[in-house]
């Protein structure tokens, strides 16, 4: 029993200085109910955490001791609420959320500066923090799969912005803030309950590739009246004849055309 319990602990020091010499700590299936305290005992050098597909509920408040921390995978647990420190994880760059059961984002989201990518699908969110709009840095939003009804007239401010899925919500329009996201390249907006989208959007956002609407009350008439229309219709031509040429396949519907009404 001695050999075993010895056995075991050089297994935990080993992995633990392996986290520690790699700045990747990944859990990933480990049937975890809790948040490993060792993780936090690493502080500095975790560079990457993934604990995707566990049942962690709380994420406790010490998480902000991983300052370095660069990417939080979190995907797939039953995680309620994050916590109210969580900005002060000011290096992290790529925050994915998906699949747990958040019904709320703390205000405290906006902190961080640098954060490019943040995926929180598939959870209960019923409106976004305003303080969104502070996420300069931002290329990526998905929000796909919750309850959200409309989108907060702060996201115009992340000019950053590249791509916005929000797929399988309630939303019923767009702020015209979104005109102010020069570099949106796709903007997905599947089964919502969109009837119009801002008239200045296809004439402002002239970094616009894709626009996907299917499953909307808005009607393929009203988008083609919209200024700045023939333009989009030639980028996303423009895209679309490269992919061809590639001979690139985006899925097995086929390529991707950039527009779906």
């Amino acid at each position: 029993m001695g050999c075993c319990s010895s056995q075991h602990a050089d297994s935990k020091a080993s992995r633990i200085s392996r986290w520690r010499s790699t700045g990747i700590v990944a859990l990933r299936d480990a049937k975890l109910k809790t948040f490993p305290d060792e993780v936090l005992d690493l502080d500095k050098s975790v560079r990457t955490l993934d604990l995707t597909h566990n049942k962690i509920v709380d994420i406790p408040m010490e998480i902000s001791k991983l300052v370095n921390m660069q990417r939080l995978v979190l995907a797939d647990n039953i995680i309620e609420r994050l916590p109210m420190n969580l900005g002060k994880l000011q290096s992290l760059k790529v925050m994915i959320l998906d699949g747990n059961q958040l019904t709320s984002l703390p205000d405290e989201l906006g902190q961080l500066v640098r954060l490019e990518k943040l995926s929180i699908s598939g959870n209960m969110l019923t409106s976004l923090p305003e303080t969104i709009g502070s996420l300069r840095n931002l290329s990526l939003l998905n929000v796909s799969n919750n309850k959200l009804k409309t989108l907060p007239e702060s996201i115009g401010s992340c000019f950053s912005l590249e791509e916005l899925q929000a797929n399988d919500n309630f939303v019923e329009d767009l702020p015209a803030s979104v005109c102010n996201l020069v570099h949106l390249k796709s903007l997905s907006l599947n089964n919502n309950s969109v009837s119009q989208i801002p008239s200045n959007l296809l004439k402002d956002c002239k970094a616009l590739q894709n626009i996907s609407l299917h499953d909307n009350p808005i009607s393929m008439d009203q988008f083609q009246q919209m200024e700045g229309f023939q333009e989009f219709e030639a980028r996303r031509k423009k895209k679309f004849d490269k992919q061809i040429d590639s001979n690139v396949m985006i899925s097995s519907k086929g390529l991707d055309e950039g527009i779906d009404l």
